[in-house]
């Protein structure tokens, strides 16, 4: 395969169609892939200025830094591969990234992005570098949420329940048993 080849490819794949992706606003889409590909560049620079805490012996944000810069890279390879096209197998990587439910990237960018906040708790490049892998992950997890009901759906939806003809869906009904009766230590129970 030829250069060319591999940049028309690369440049051809932002917009991977996905069945579950197809109900995510457009905007939304680029707003995950954008915030991941510039913060990723942004927590790159400022990891690299964390290590530079080993002047004063903090080792913890040296070791804060290398995390926030191999987590940018990670995201980078994940967000933008056209950025990392001299590596081999960054395009098979980013494709399996792709191909997995929105929750999992929100997952792995959230807990990419933990670990630097604890090791170096008061830089200001460890908050905005991680925080923005961290938002990256915020975004990704909205996707997962999917889009919001209508207004008409919402107000159906609270009319039933105000009218006693639906279940709300946050209490758990049994289904096991349909002549189910309430149970009592002092006595037989009560028949309705």
């Amino acid at each position: 395969m030829s250069l060319a080849d591999k940049i028309t490819m690369l440049m051809a794949r932002p917009g991977g169609e996905n069945a579950q992706k197809d109900d995510i606003p457009w905007w939304m889409r680029y707003a995950g892939r954008g915030l991941g590909t510039v913060g990723s560049f942004i927590a790159i620079i400022l990891g690299l200025l964390n290590c530079t805490g080993i002047i004063f012996l903090n080792v913890g944000c040296l070791i804060a830094g290398i995390w926030q810069m191999l987590a940018g890279f990670l995201v980078i390879v994940c967000e933008a591969p056209c950025c990392c096209f001299f590596i081999d197998y960054v395009q098979v990587l980013s494709d399996k990234v792709e191909s997995r439910p929105y929750w999992n990237k929100a997952a792995l960018y959230m807990g990419l992005a933990l670990p630097p906040f604890f090791l170096c708790f008061f830089a200001l490049s460890t908050w905005f570098g991680s925080g923005l892998i961290f938002a990256t992950g915020i975004i990704y997890g909205m996707m997962a949420l999917g889009k919001k009901a209508s207004v008409d759906d919402m107000r159906t939806s609270a009319a039933n329940l105000e009218a006693g003809l639906g279940q709300p869906t946050s209490a758990p009904r049994a289904t096991l048993v349909t002549n189910e009766q309430p149970f009592s230590f002092t006595g037989p129970p009560v028949t309705k």
